[in-house]
C-alpha cells in the first residue's frame, strides 16, 4: 500500500503575527505549491533525503546557497520530530500502533523560509502519512495542535498555531485563538469562510530576503512576555483589524479590505525593523495602487489588487526587482477528519 499526502503553503491575510498571542487571525491556503509526502510499508524504517536534505556541493558558493535558501537543517528533522510527537500522541492517548515498518520520502516546492508555512507544511502531510499507515483518526483542530508541538517542543521553533489550523483546515479560515477558549479547551474557535468572497488576491516573494519565522518573532515573543505596552496593545490592534476585515468581507467592501491590510503591516513595521528589501517590497505593490502586507514572518507579501490590468502593472513592477508574484489557486477546505489517499 502506497499513501500519498499533500499539504499547501499558507498566507495570513489579516491579524498576523497575533495568533501566538492570543489573537484573531485570517489565512487562506493555496495549492499554487505543494508539499508531498509519500509512505509505503517495509522491512525497516527508513527516511529517504530529498534534494534539501544533500551534503555534496559543486563549491563554496554552491554551499553558501543552499544555506541560504534552506538554511542548516534540511527536511529530515521535520521528519523525524514529526514521528516522534505522533508516536508520543499516540501513546498518551492508549492508541496501540502495530509493529510494522515503513519508508518515507518527501518532496516540496514550496518556497522556502519566506513566510509561506513551508516547513509545518512538510510536518502536515508527515502527519497526515503516519494517520494513514496506523490508521489513526484525528481532527482537524487536534492535527494543528500536534504540529504545533512538533515546532514548538521538539524543534524549539516559535510559532503560533495559523499556519497550522490554516493547513488542517483549508481554505480560507478566521481564527479566534481568545485567551478564555484556549485555556479551556486547549485549541480556539474555527471558522471556513467562503473563499468566492474574496477580491482579486496576489501572493509576491523574493528568495533572497529569507530569514526563517524565529528571526521575526523572537523579540515580539520576549517584549510580549515583559508585557511591553506597544507589543500587548498592537495584539489587541491586530486582533480588532481581523473582526473588521470579516465583516468587510461579508459586506463586500472591497476599499475597507485594503485599508485593513496596509494597516496591519504599518502597525507591524513602527514595532520593530522590518528590513529594508521587505519595506520596498510593500512599497513597490502600493505604488501600483494595491494594498500590501507580511503573509507570513517576512520575505512574502500578500495584498488586492483591482483588476487585470492593476496585476499587469504589479507583476512588471516586481519582475524589475527579482520579485515572483503569483495569483493564489484556493485549497479547498477539508472534511472534519483529516483521511488520507491511497
Amino acid at each position: 500500500m502506497l499513501i500519498r499526502t499533500v499539504a499547501y503553503p499558507r498566507a495570513g491575510l489579516v491579524g498576523n503575527p497575533s495568533d501566538g498571542y492570543f489573537g484573531k487571525t485570517i489565512s487562506f491556503t493555496f495549492r499554487n505549491y505543494s508539499a508531498h509526502i509519500e509512505l509505503w510499508e517495509s522491512p525497516e524504517l527508513e527516511l529517504l533525503p530529498s534534494r534539501r536534505d544533500h551534503s555534496v556541493f559543486d563549491g563554496i558558493a554552491g554551499l553558501h546557497r543552499d544555506v541560504k535558501q534552506h538554511g542548516y537543517y534540511g527536511g529530515f528533522r521535520l521528519l523525524k520530530a514529526t514521528i516522534k510527537a505522533f508516536y508520543d500522541y499516540c501513546c498518551n492517548r492508549g492508541i496501540k500502533l502495530d509493529n510494522r515498518n515503513f519508508t518515507l520520502r518527501y518532496r516540496s516546492d514550496i518556497p522556502n523560509r519566506v513566510g509561506l508555512a513551508g516547513s509545518s507544511a512538510i510536518i502536515t502531510a508527515c502527519a497526515r502519512a503516519l494517520m494513514g499507515f496506523y490508521n489513526v483518526t484525528i481532527s482537524r483542530h487536534s492535527l494543528a495542535n500536534l504540529v504545533l508541538s512538533v515546532e514548538n517542543v521538539e524543534l524549539g521553533i516559535p510559532a503560533g498555531l495559523q499556519d497550522r489550523v490554516a493547513q488542517s483546515y483549508q481554505g480560507l479560515v478566521y481564527m479566534d485563538f481568545d485567551r478564555a477558549i484556549m485555556e479551556a479547551r486547549g485549541y480556539g474557535a474555527y471558522e471556513i469562510l467562503d473563499v468566492a468572497l474574496l477580491p482579486p488576491l496576489y501572493v509576491a516573494f523574493r528568495d533572497d530576503l529569507s530569514e526563517g519565522t524565529e528571526v521575526y518573532h523572537n523579540d515580539l515573543r520576549a517584549r510580549w512576555n515583559r508585557g511591553d505596552g506597544d507589543v500587548v496593545d498592537a495584539m489587541r490592534y491586530w486582533a480588532d483589524l481581523t473582526v473588521k476585515f470579516r465583516a468587510a468581507l461579508l459586506r463586500g467592501d472591497r476599499a475597507e479590505m485594503n485599508r485593513i491590510i496596509d494597516a496591519n503591516f504599518d502597525k507591524r513595521a513602527s514595532l520593530y525593523d522590518v528590513g529594508d528589501g521587505n519595506r520596498d517590497m510593500v512599497a513597490t505593490a502600493r505604488r501600483q495602487g494595491a494594498s500590501a502586507q507580511f503573509a507570513g514572518s517576512g520575505g512574502a507579501i500578500v495584498g488586492l489588487y483591482e483588476d487585470e490590468a492593476m496585476f499587469r502593472k504589479l507583476s512588471e513592477a516586481f519582475a524589475s526587482k527579482g520579485i515572483r508574484v503569483i495569483k493564489p489557486d484556493y485549497a479547498p477546505p477539508l472534511p472534519t477528519t483529516n483521511g488520507h489517499t491511497v
